[in-house]
């Protein structure tokens, strides 16, 4: 804020030194502002950091309004597997994809926090956006669920970096599905109806990279650590009160 009152009050003096003369000297100007900046350069950076600062309170604004009114898409949606309590007092929407570093190195933060938290409600929202195998991948997790394997697939397949369609059709069957009827399933109508309505649903959340989380009003991106979500789910909690 001092800084900003700098920059003002050099201008105005700028300006003011401008007016001096019938005609406004604009390289005046000009140099008076470089002079000041070249021997104040933490001015730009400070500048910088509160324009980010806006951008990320803008954007978290609106993410919270896209929240509150495609809610029940995040949080109700019977098309999206649930894990840890079916009827949590919280839930915890997170946006990932098979290929992604990050949504495997969550994996057993998530488990850790549902194994404390009896309480907490996981919706898995499948996103692929890394390419071809990301969608295999996808696919294959969401036809499991019509043999009642969703979850040991997604934990497979979490596992597991071979995930072209021949690897995960053997991963298939040493989990014990009917590969071709995953097969058949991989490609249905409503799989793919699920798959666009899971990206749809993240465009209108602006939602550009996995992992991401949706924790009460909050959208969390990137991989975050056990003590942040305890946090977030904390926050959640005494908002509801």
């Amino acid at each position: 804020m001092i800084r900003s009152l700098t920059i003002l009050a050099v201008l105005m003096l700028a300006g003011a030194a401008a007016a001096q003369t019938p005609t406004p000297d604009v390289p005046v100007i000009e140099r008076i502002v470089r002079d000041y900046l070249l021997k104040n350069p933490e001015v730009i950076l400070e500048a910088i950091e509160n324009l980010e600062k806006k951008r990320a309170e803008n954007a978290q604004g609106a993410a919270k309004a896209a929240i509150a009114e495609r809610r029940a898409e995040l949080i109700d949606d019977p098309d999206s597997p649930i894990a840890g309590n079916p009827n949590g007092d919280i839930a915890i929407v997170e946006f990932f994809d098979y290929r992604c570093p990050y949504c495997k190195q969550v994996v057993p933060t998530l488990a850790q926090l549902l194994k404390e938290d009896p309480k907490l409600r996981l919706v898995h929202k499948e996103l692929p956006i890394l390419g071809p195998d990301s969608v295999v991948a996808t696919r294959a997790a969401l036809a499991a669920r019509k043999q009642n394997k969703y979850h040991p697939m997604h934990a497979a397949l979490m596992r597991t970096r071979a995930l072209d369609e021949a690897s995960i059709l053997k991963l298939a069957a040493e989990l014990g599905l009917d590969t071709a009827r995953l097969k058949a399933d991989m490609q249905s109508p409503e799989t793919d109806e699920i798959i666009e309505r899971n990206r749809r649903l993240a465009r209108a959340l602006n939602i550009t990279g996995t992992p991401a989380f949706i924790i009460g009003d909050a959208l969390v991106p990137g991989a975050i650590d056990l003590r942040a979500l305890k946090s977030l789910v904390a926050e959640a909690r005494a908002a509801k009160k």
